[in-house]
């Protein structure tokens, strides 16, 4: 037995008004579109931006190896460049034990996307911490600022190594990476600003260390914006991207 084609056609018309109702949209107030996350701003009203990224691991006997890289662009930024500069701080003279600690898994920790910390901790006494900071400030102009260390060339790896361990800053067409493998099996860490992300990820298998890893974002927005400067960018930021970011 056939139904006929009108039965079906006015089945499916029957439901439409229920279906409409069940999705009709919600409107949201402006009160409580102001509580959303999310702001943006217009280009010309970024006057300044920066990115400080640090790294320090301190051993048991108070040696601490680590780096700072940094980069800072204004309007009159020619290029896009970080500048590392290291940190290498001398101990009690004493040595170090050795750590015997084991941590398993995490493979999938490379495949993580946005702002990634971890800590994984198998020895005693020690303290690491991980920070993402998000300054914005306000300013009539760009606040003079003085680049530190040397100049972190695209596809270059600076080293640097004492008693506490081995320190490499890199700079690949991935981003930058900061990384530091402690002395005597005591752990590593790492420091990756890539692609988009943010890893800060910490091994500890001995005892007495203490790890930070810190990144900060700085921006300065003008505080008088004028019709003429909407029209502005900081074309510089456009060369973030061959850099990874």
């Amino acid at each position: 037995m056939k139904t006929p084609l009108w039965l079906v056609v006015a089945c499916l018309a029957a439901s439409l008004p229920t279906q409409a109702q069940t999705f009709k949209p919600i409107e949201l107030k402006d009160q409580e579109l102001a509580t959303l996350r999310g702001r943006y701003v217009m280009p010309g009203r970024i006057i300044s931006f920066g990115i400080v990224m640090t790294s320090t691991w301190q051993n048991a006997n108070g040696e601490v190896i680590g780096a700072t890289s940094s980069m800072h662009i204004q309007q009159s930024t020619i290029k896009p460049q970080f500048y590392v500069s290291m940190i290498n701080e001398k101990g009690n003279g004493s040595t170090s034990s050795q750590g015997t600690g084991i941590v398993t898994g995490g493979n999938g920790l490379n495949s993580t996307e946005g702002v990634t910390q971890v800590v994984r901790a198998a020895g005693d006494h020690n303290s690491a911490y991980n920070n993402v900071q998000i300054n914005v400030t306000k300013a009539s102009q760009a606040p003079a600022t003085e680049q530190q260390g040397q100049a972190l060339a695209a596809g270059s790896t600076m080293v640097g190594a004492n008693g506490a361990g081995a320190l490499s800053v890199s700079s690949t067409a991935m981003g930058v990476q900061l990384n530091i493998v402690a002395n005597n099996n005591q752990g590593s860490t790492e420091q990756r600003l890539a692609e988009g992300g943010l890893m800060q990820n910490t091994t500890l298998l001995g005892g007495g260390n203490q790890v930070n890893n810190l990144t900060s974002f700085n921006v300065v927005l003008r505080d008088n914006v004028t019709t003429g400067s909407l029209n502005g960018n900081l074309d510089q930021l456009k060369g973030l991207r061959t850099q990874g970011f």
